[in-house]
């Protein structure tokens, strides 16, 4: 019998639920006049009216609220909760209208047991519908939350589906497969179903997750899936290791949210073995922020590679200690004896970059520490100056004088025709590596840049690409955050469009684009197509089962709001400032023709910047990247907090 209902269609279960909330309210009204009475109340007179006011009122509500939207078998306290508050508006309104209409014969207090009784009658009718479409039994676990559909009947999701169901740590409902031998078959029990059958079934069965258990597919078949699963508003996950499921290291809880490449649907492109190994294999090999986003990833690549020693630069105490810690374990993993040496230290700090340069000779250095969030930059533009362009002078100075064969800078898409601090500094930085890739003798001036280097040349080379999902500020794991916590999803503009990759594509590619440098190389990445941050933000809800809340469904589950540009924010980010790239060995790495200072010239404008950033004279600073940048417009607003609050003291 419980098989037969649920088999039902939505609309006649509807219909069914709704004819019993009528009866219910009669009942209850009749209930309402005896008790008030005394009596077996027969209705007559204007007491009909009241009967008719019951169904009226309740019904509009009910169906306002979505109560016959819910599935009963999965009701819990937060269907119970929305039915009492359905219930109340409903006394609300009901009691008013009976003292309103002043009606003979009909007692006031009616309007305060009736509510009563309908809410005890609805609510134990739904209590009931779950109890026994369920079949519940007194040693039964409360049904789980998750009712989960497997796509992909192969190997990966038979294994899966039997891990988890031994463990008990999931609701299989069935699994979804294109094959036509699969389908209507059953793997464990289980019936495989196809794709275009994915509509009844989640309104059958009320299904919370798709799993995607298809390991082999190319992305963009994935892609397909993707904008077909999207429709129906269930969170979709990905596969997590078999090896951690069969050894209890993972549970349903550790099922990974959507892999974030599959938003965006780039097929990637495996490295060049012989370009990642030819500056790292067997060599001393330094990475600056080595405990960052990018660092840390770069660190991962480069272990892999298994080079002699690998210096670890990081000014924060615990960013240093832990990725000392994950590469140990890494390296035991990879059965490599690469010697690990954690150095504490800033780029900032001249004396201590030489310092490690001159006792650990480096062949290599990536050169990835840099403030990067341009808010933050923007309101501490001396600091970011002082660290982004001073910083990666340092470390080439460094790098120069100790003899250092090759030294990368990892850049940014921002560099390239700037609209904040952020993007003008690592553009500067960019222009005193061209300048000194080209100068056939470097003097470093004894003050305050420095002394005359070894005439040694070391090759410098620029690898500049798009945002990096999963670095710390990365919208994703913004947006993520945003919407496990109900929201609003903030987009700072409609129109805001991003270059996005992945940190293991963008370490990988700055590795293999440095060992391709001739010297002063500008390399850009090819990010694939750009993405509309407000189209990312949409497809995250509908895929975490969510509806977006907005002018055409104002009972959505997510609110997307706009906040506006923040302060040197761009619309549009490119990685270009000239025309026609050439292409390289490899065909996601282009090489950019971009015209700089020659280094007579830029060293006396960095001498000028270095005493302005001393001082946070913030309207010079923003003056000589506006003369030494090219398309660079100081934000017409300054929002540096220091120099700010001091010109507010003085006035």
């Amino acid at each position: 019998m419980q098989n037969y209902v649920i088999q039902l269609s939505r609309r006649t279960k509807q219909g069914i639920v709704g004819a019993a909330d009528v009866l219910m309210s009669l009942l209850a009204t009749w209930l309402a006049f005896s008790l008030r009475l005394d009596s077996f109340d027969m209705p007559q007179g204007y007491q009909w009216h009241v009967y008719q006011l019951a169904i009226f009122i309740s019904l509009p509500i009910m169906i306002r609220f979505g109560l016959y939207r819910a599935v009963f078998r999965y009701a819990g306290m937060s269907a119970m909760m929305t039915i009492t508050k359905a219930i109340a508006l409903y006394g609300v309104v009901f009691f008013a209208l009976l003292v309103w209409l002043t009606l003979p014969g009909v007692p006031r207090t009616v309007g305060v047991l009736q509510p009563l009784l309908f809410l005890v009658m609805v609510g134990s009718s739904r209590a009931f519908a779950r109890f026994w479409l369920t079949r519940v039994t007194g040693d039964r676990r409360a049904e789980r939350e998750a009712r989960l559909l497997i796509y992909g009947a192969g190997t990966a999701g038979a294994q899966i589906a039997d891990i988890m169901q031994k463990k008990q740590q999931l609701n299989l409902i069935g699994f979804l497969d294109d094959d036509p031998q699969l389908v209507g078959k059953t793997i464990n029990g289980h019936m495989v179903y196809r794709l275009e059958d994915i509509g009844r079934l989640v309104d059958l069965y009320a299904v919370t997750d798709i799993l995607l258990a298809m390991p082999s597919i190319s992305r963009s078949r994935r892609n397909e899936i993707l904008s077909v699963l999207r429709q129906y508003h269930v969170r979709i996950r990905s596969l997590p290791d078999l090896s951690d499921l069969a050894q209890g290291k993972a549970t349903i809880a550790d099922i990974h949210e959507l892999d974030i490449v599959d938003l965006l649907g780039r097929e990637p492109v495996l490295p060049n073995p012989a370009l990642i190994s030819r500056n790292i294999r067997g060599k001393v090999v330094m990475v600056t922020g080595a405990g960052g986003s990018i660092g840390s990833e770069l660190c991962r690549q480069i272990i892999a590679v298994k080079p002699a020693k690998l210096l670890l630069l990081e000014h924060s105490e615990f960013s240093l200690y832990q990725i000392h810690s994950d590469l140990i374990a890494l390296a035991i993993e990879l059965n490599a004896a690469t010697e690990l040496i954690p150095l504490l230290g800033s780029v900032r700090d001249y004396e201590r970059i030489r310092e490690v340069c001159t006792v650990w000779t480096p062949h290599t250095i990536f050169h990835a520490a840099a403030y990067k969030h341009v808010p933050l930059v923007e309101h501490n533009p001396a600091e970011g100056v002082r660290n982004n362009v001073f910083g990666t002078y340092n470390v080439a100075r460094a790098a120069v004088e100790s003899g250092v064969a090759d030294f990368v800078l990892v850049s940014t898409d921002k560099a390239v025709r700037p609209t904040n601090i952020m993007g003008a500094s690592k553009r500067l930085a960019e222009m005193i590596l061209q300048a000194l890739a080209t100068s056939t003798a470097p003097v470093f001036e004894n003050t305050p840049l420095g002394v005359e280097p070894v005439p040694r040349r070391t090759r410098f080379s620029m690898v500049r690409f798009g945002n990096v999902l999963g670095s710390s500020g990365s919208v994703v794991p913004l947006f993520r955050q945003q919407i496990k916590e109900g929201g609003p999803v903030t987009v700072t503009d409609l129109e805001v469009t991003r270059y996005f990759m992945t940190i293991p594509e963008a370490a990988q590619l700055v590795v293999q684009a440095g060992a391709m440098a001739e010297g002063g190389d500008v390399f850009v990445l090819d990010m694939g197509e750009p993405v509309k941050i407000i189209d990312l933000a949409y497809r995250m809800v509908e895929l975490s089962g969510l509806l977006v809340k907005d002018n055409r469904n104002v009972t959505g589950d997510i609110e997307i709001k706009v906040t506006g540009l923040r302060p040197g924010e761009k619309l549009y980010e490119e990685l270009l400032i000239g025309e026609n790239p050439q292409p390289t060995a490899h065909s996601r790495i282009m090489k950019a023709h971009e015209d700089f200072l020659p280094w007579e010239a830029l060293s006396g404008e960095l001498k000028l910047l270095a005493l302005a950033v001393q001082d946070n004279q913030v309207e010079v600073i923003r003056a000589t990247l506006s003369r030494l940048v090219t398309g660079y417009t100081a934000h017409a607003e300054l929002v540096d907090l220091v120099y700010l609050k001091e010109n507010a003291s003085v006035v």
